[in-house]
């Protein structure tokens, strides 16, 4: 007697993401979680970073906000600054072995995606194409916004994915890209190829749960929730295990992830069938100007398919294209291995004034 609907406006009854027709106006939320909730979780993740930062809403187009913490103290100030785009489920807390290292030489800034995080939630199009413009042009406005001229933009996943449009697009305002396990470059395999090593029960959830947003089933166990991601993401809480002994960041994760889900429900639209990119970033990859370095990092232990860099080495020939693996790590590098991956990208960034 229940009936499902992924909204964006939450001013009726709602259980995070879900209406249902029978739950009175004063009964509590389904999901225990707030805005609140969450800066709570993140000042909690952030009190171990040592660097002074700040915290700001950055305004951009149709009244929307991106959440941003930037880094770097007098002595870093006329270098390039290096910009951070978490991926997908990600925000600026999920940075905090990072940040303290990366701003030494030079500004950091942290951005939550639009739809992500702290940041404004708006309704994208269901269309991949307006959906991933609607991203990148509330980067463009950021940076407007904040005054930088040009910047090192480093992504990881989905934030990889939009980092590589944004260049494309305004490549002159990008000294650097710094590809993090990125997502959505390679095209889908030819359907005999692809559906051959695929067991058909993941093709029965694939087809049952297609119609849902990717972290539906987070929401719909409701208070169940924190509990769930304690117990079958351990890992998150291992990779941070030099800063926390207790289970800030699966609470961070968890309030990260049952907000409006409006990014979220933009990254569905833009993903194809098995996780592929409707629209793969290699068959664009010739628009992106040669003269824009490229540098990819994998983790050796990852599941991502590190062929895709090898592909951008291929079809960019004439242009600086570098391929790092950080042993040890895996989808997280930055998490996993963060001395390493915190050096490997220093180094990087030297290259840039």
């Amino acid at each position: 007697v229940w009936r499902y609907e992924e909204c964006v406006d939450f001013k009726i009854p709602h259980l995070c993401g879900f209406r249902w027709c029978w739950i009175p106006n004063w009964l509590p939320s389904w999901c225990p979680t707030s805005q609140k909730d969450l800066q709570a979780a993140e000042t909690r993740m952030l009190r171990c970073v040592s660097c002074s930062f700040t915290k700001h809403f950055i305004p951009v187009s149709n009244g929307c906000q991106l959440w941003t913490l930037a880094c770097g103290g007098a002595g870093s100030r006329g270098k390039t600054p290096l910009v951070l785009l978490h991926g997908f489920g990600g925000g600026v807390g999920l940075w905090v072995q990072n940040l303290d290292a990366l701003s030494r030489g030079r500004p950091v800034f942290a951005v939550d995606l639009l739809g992500f995080g702290q940041s404004s939630r708006p309704h994208f199009s269901k269309d991949p194409r307006r959906a991933e413009d609607q991203f990148v042009e509330a980067v463009e406005q950021w940076r407007a916004k904040v005054g930088l001229e040009s910047m090192i933009l480093l992504g990881h996943n989905l934030g990889g994915y939009l980092a590589v449009s944004y260049s494309i697009r305004h490549p002159g305002r990008v000294k650097h890209v710094i590809l993090v396990e990125p997502w959505g470059f390679p095209e889908r395999p030819d359907s005999s190829e692809a559906d051959r090593p695929v067991p058909v029960w993941i093709k029965a959830l694939g087809a049952v749960f297609s119609p849902f947003n990717p972290l539906a089933g987070l929401r719909l166990v409701g208070p169940l929730g924190p509990s769930l991601v304690q117990t079958f993401r351990p890992d998150l809480r291992r990779k941070f295990t030099s800063m926390f002994t207790d289970n800030t960041v699966s609470e961070y994760i968890y309030h990260l992830n049952v907000q409006t889900p409006s990014g979220e429900a933009a990254f569905k639209s833009m993903r194809g069938e098995y996780g592929w990119a409707k629209r793969p970033m290699l068959q664009r990859i010739h628009r992106l100007r040669p003269d824009v370095p490229l540098t990819v990092v994998y983790g050796s232990r990852s599941s991502i398919d590190c062929d895709a860099g090898g592909a951008l080495k291929e079809l960019r020939p004439y242009s600086h294209v570098e391929i790092m693996t950080i042993r040890g790590a895996g989808h997280y590098v930055f998490a996993d291995q963060p001395e390493d991956f915190n050096q490997r990208v220093s180094q990087v960034c030297e290259t840039v004034d």
